[in-house]
């Protein structure tokens, strides 16, 4: 990779989360990069899991802005941060699915890359509660003390709302307390990475991602994060050699020079099963 890219400079990872006890060892140790957190930095402001503050912007965006943000405050032109989201898997029915985006972007080569993982690695889970035996089952379920809780009146209420419950002994406080004020409670994972190990987990994996972008430079200028864009479907069915929907080519792009091209597989599969196949398999 071109040394002159990252040699001798800062990196600040926008978080207010400590995401850097993941995304900093990854990323100081492929590139040799200096990565510190500066104070002040609000991405809530962007928008919060538990609902206070609506989220406006679509990940990529969300995650482009709180870069920036970071750079403002720290004055370095080389910035880091991630975006989560949560809901149900795009593709596995009746599942549930985390997708953590990692962006790196370089405001002094004028260029972002992007990882991306998504998991069905994930605890998150919410249900309204009136009794103390319910909030146990529920608790253990998506491995509280571990992993943090949320106490609010009732969902989506921005009324009432207590983060970061992680002993049992505050569980229950909580509990009783809104039961005494409202007869009934809503239970939720906290979301936020400090206090969900299994989230931590995926942003480690989704910061691997962007590594190995970060290491796929362009043909034509050898700008970091030249990767597949897009997909093109057609492998040939093994028996019949008709198109099936399944992919033959990988579409790679630089955003910075807008060099593409296309190439095959990376698995090197030449043919598609008939079980796949529109006309063996109608």
């Amino acid at each position: 990779m071109k040394d002159d890219f990252f040699v001798n400079r800062s990196l600040v990872i926008a978080s207010m989360h400590e995401k850097e006890r993941v995304i900093a060892p990854l990323i100081e140790s492929a590139f040799g990069i200096s990565c510190e957190v500066v104070q002040g930095v609000n991405t809530d402001l962007l928008g919060t899991f538990s609902g206070e503050i609506n989220r406006t912007l679509d990940p990529i965006s969300a995650a482009r802005a709180k870069c920036l943000m970071a750079m403002e405050q720290s004055g370095l032109d080389l910035a880091l941060s991630s975006e989560g989201s949560f809901g149900a898997h795009p593709e596995i029915f009746f599942a549930k699915a985390n997708e953590e985006i990692v962006m790196l972007l370089d405001a002094k080569n004028g260029f972002e890359v992007v990882g991306r993982i998504l998991s069905t690695e994930t605890n998150f889970d919410g249900r309204e509660v009136r009794e103390w035996r319910e909030l146990v089952t529920f608790a253990e379920s998506v491995h509280f003390p571990s992993h943090g809780l949320i106490l609010r009146d009732q969902r989506d209420s921005k009324k009432e709302i207590i983060k970061g419950i992680r002993d049992w002994k505050t569980l229950e406080s909580t509990f009783e307390s809104l039961m005494s004020d409202y007869g009934i409670a809503w239970v939720e994972t906290d979301m936020r990475a400090m206090h969900n190990p299994t989230r931590m987990q995926v942003i480690q994996n989704a910061t691997l991602n962007l590594i190995q972008n970060i290491k796929s430079l362009c043909p034509a200028c050898a700008t970091p994060g030249f990767v597949v864009r897009k997909t093109v479907t057609g492998l040939p069915c093994s028996i019949c050699s008709n198109p099936t929907r399944s992919v033959i080519y990988l579409h790679y792009s630089c955003t910075k020079c807008d060099f593409s091209e296309s190439r095959p597989r990376i698995d090197g599969k030449s043919a598609e099963d008939p079980m796949y196949c529109d006309f063996c398999n109608p």
